[in-house]
């Protein structure tokens, strides 16, 4: 059994997978070292992967010996894709992930893999297995707080979730949302347009927090999974422990 584990900077998810694929999934936002010991209690994992915002890896896990192998994701992490990226070393371990999940789920195919959090992500994983990196730009939430911390008198405001996409804003916080979430919405289609026009029969692939609202409203076909950088920690996981025992 296989243990993934995801830390960011303010919610943390983990997934135990056996050789079918993902049996459980488990998130929390505190107390990190003590949920990944309630995940471990009485289960016989072998092999962890862990990819943390955190400087205290180490720490969260636990004593490496009860592992068969314990994984601490970083940027001099072998991979099993080709990274033509500049600076592997700021690459976000999500976007390493994500690459790796749509791959495991899509494999062979041209993909482009979109996250949907804080920032929004969008990159490209070609067929042949290499990763050319892609796009990051602000996330839902970042648009509407950047308008109210750079302005005067432009209110604070949480995305409107339920918002018709398009439909004229007739007050200052309606066409806010217009702004921050169509906008968003539009961007990413374009994006879409854009890389599908590059890469023939382009799979696109969605995940993060904010997925729901691009799933709800656009016309762009895609597909959505919220463990998306789960199923790519785990792969990289595999991948790892049979360079190992090779």
């Amino acid at each position: 059994m296989n243990l993934a584990i995801d830390i960011g900077n303010t919610r943390a998810k983990a997934g135990l997978f056996d050789e079918k694929g993902l049996l459980s999934v488990y998130a929390w936002e505190h107390d990190h070292a003590e949920n990944i010991r309630q995940v471990l209690y009485n289960r016989k994992v072998r092999n962890v992967i862990l990819s943390s915002v955190s400087e205290d890896e180490e720490f969260l896990i636990g004593p490496s010996a009860q592992f068969e192998n314990l994984l601490i994701l970083s940027s001099s992490t072998p991979l099993p894709f080709k990274l033509e990226y500049k600076t592997p070393q700021t690459l976000g371990k999500d976007r390493i992930a994500a690459a790796a999940g749509a791959m495991e789920l899509y494999p062979g195919q041209n993909l482009l893999v979109v996250d949907a959090g804080t920032c929004i992500t969008a990159d490209v994983v070609a067929r042949d297995g290499t990763y050319w990196g892609g796009s990051i730009a602000p996330g839902l939430h970042m648009r509407l707080r950047a308008m109210n911390l750079l302005t005067s008198r432009l209110p604070d405001l949480p995305p409107d979730f339920e918002l018709e996409p398009g439909r004229p804003g007739d007050s200052t916080a309606g066409a806010m949302q217009q702004g921050a979430l169509w906008g968003a919405l539009l961007e990413m289609e374009g994006m879409i347009a854009h890389f599908a026009a590059r890469y023939e029969d382009l799979v696109v692939v969605l995940t993060g927090g904010d997925a729901s609202f691009f799933v709800k409203n656009t016309k762009t076909k895609i597909f959505a999974h919220p463990n998306l950088v789960l199923i790519g920690l785990n792969k990289i996981l595999n991948y790892n422990v049979q360079r190992k025992s090779a």
